[in-house]
């Protein structure tokens, strides 16, 4: 299988050791710059039943996936840039190993921006992103990656060249061809463009952190509702443990992050609106401009990624559960129980907008995969799920990093089985080992 001769940009060749801590990686790694090399590398791979790994900037190792190897990594950490910017309607159009940060910061000169907050921004693609459907705390206002995308690229394992959707917001024709794409882990297609919708830099913004002890903590979960039920409208109101809070702010206590973006007089009334209705006894910083940037800055390199976790004398887990919106309260609360029965550290934090909470355990290995299962049962005595986003390939192929199948798990196999009937792309990466 020989790209170099035709295609001299990639890395034809280069080893990498397949002795690593969390697979999901090939034997060798090309590196493509354009979208026909890309078709060439595919092709050829399917043709001569080869296995191909996709990723970009490579922090989502950790996630997915029972196959420590395969024959190739297609990196698309070479193909990046603006394709298109159509300013007055609001619109970007990406090639997949462009970062969020280089995204961010060419928005910028036009004050517009792509209303996602990922994790570790410096070195996650949209191409990931995307691939994996994140999103962050400020998903209660602005949604998650899904709700953004609005037109991809897709090349088929074939070689073949796909759109879906389209490069307006108003495109509704058909069917929503991008949902089949997004969050499916590059099991189905290698993107290679992304289209977005975009929204202005808000002109003001400010975080209000409200904290209080532990036994308080049933009147913190009431100003929750109370802000869901009045007319304000926060950008994030998202719940932190003690221990993420100590972390992050120096503050050992159960702590609401609401975060406002609008102009400054709106965002003004609204943190009156929480000082007002704040229960009695509870602590109150506010955090605006600035501040509130770098303390999002911070808060999105908390969590440990295949590219961060360095720390070969203890195991880290990270660990996505969904749930009712407030529910999130109640199953933070009972992991006590997991730091009591387990030796690990447990840090937490959870959407009350929108039901989403991570949990970072940290220990040694072995009670840190019955840590992840523990939490996993919690989350589904209420109804929950738990899916493992980081894990060392050693655990995380003894347990199922995806809480099981879903009732339609056979549609996703017919999907896969048409679209990739040789298993070239991400083989066992997805639910099922799809």
């Amino acid at each position: 299988m020989d790209f170099q001769a035709s295609h001299p940009g990639q890395q034809n060749g280069s080893s990498v050791s397949l002795v690593d801590r969390f697979g999901n990686k090939g034997a060798a790694v090309v590196t493509p710059k354009s979208e026909d090399e890309i078709s060439v590398i595919l092709q050829k791979a399917n043709q001569e039943g080869k296995s191909v790994s996709i990723e970009s900037g490579g922090s989502k190792r950790g996630y997915g996936g029972i196959k420590e190897n395969y024959d190739y990594t297609l990196s698309m950490a070479e193909y990046k840039g603006v394709v298109e910017h159509n300013v007055g309607d609001m619109t970007v159009t990406v090639r997949a190993g462009t970062t969020i940060t280089e995204i961010q910061s060419f928005l910028k000169e036009h004050h517009q921006m792509i209303a996602i907050d990922p994790n570790w921004p410096d070195q996650a693609t949209i191409g990931g992103v995307i691939a994996a459907n994140e999103s962050g705390p400020k998903r209660v206002k602005y949604g998650s990656a899904r709700d953004l995308v609005i037109g991809l690229r897709v090349l088929y394992p074939d070689g073949q060249i796909i759109r879906t959707g389209g490069k307006v917001v108003k495109n509704v024709a058909g069917y929503d061809m991008n949902k089949l794409f997004i969050g499916a882990m590059g099991t189905l297609g290698v993107i290679t463009e992304i289209t977005m919708k975009l929204r202005p830099i808000p002109k003001y913004e400010s975080l209000v952190q409200v904290s209080a002890s532990e036994d308080r903590i049933d009147e913190l979960k009431q100003l929750a509702v109370s802000v869901q039920d009045s007319m304000i409208e926060p950008a994030s109101l998202e719940l932190l443990n003690p221990a993420l809070s100590k972390k992050i702010i120096n503050r050992e206590a159960y702590t609401l992050l609401i975060a406002f973006e609008d102009v400054e007089k709106s965002c003004r009334y609204q943190e009156e609106w929480i000082e007002k209705h704040k229960p009695d006894g509870c602590y109150t910083e506010v955090l605006t401009q600035k501040e509130a940037q770098n303390f999002w800055k911070t808060f999105s390199a908390h969590a440990p990624n295949s590219l961060t976790d360095k720390a070969a004398e203890i195991t880290q887990a990270v660990v996505k559960v969904g749930s009712k919106n407030m529910d999130v309260y109640q199953i933070m609360k009972e992991t006590k129980s997991i730091q009591m029965e387990h030796e690990v550290s447990v840090e937490a934090h959870g959407g009350l907008g929108h039901g989403i909470s991570h949990y970072i355990l940290s220990g040694k290995e072995e009670e840190v995969m019955a840590a992840v299962l523990h939490l996993r049962r919690i989350a589904e005595d209420r109804k929950g799920y738990a899916v493992v986003k980081h894990l060392s390939y050693g655990v995380r192929n003894q347990i199922d990093v995806w809480s099981g199948k879903t009732s339609y798990f056979f549609l996703f196999e017919g999907i896969k089985r048409t679209i990739d009937p040789n298993n070239t792309l991400n083989h066992q990466r997805f639910v099922g080992g799809i």
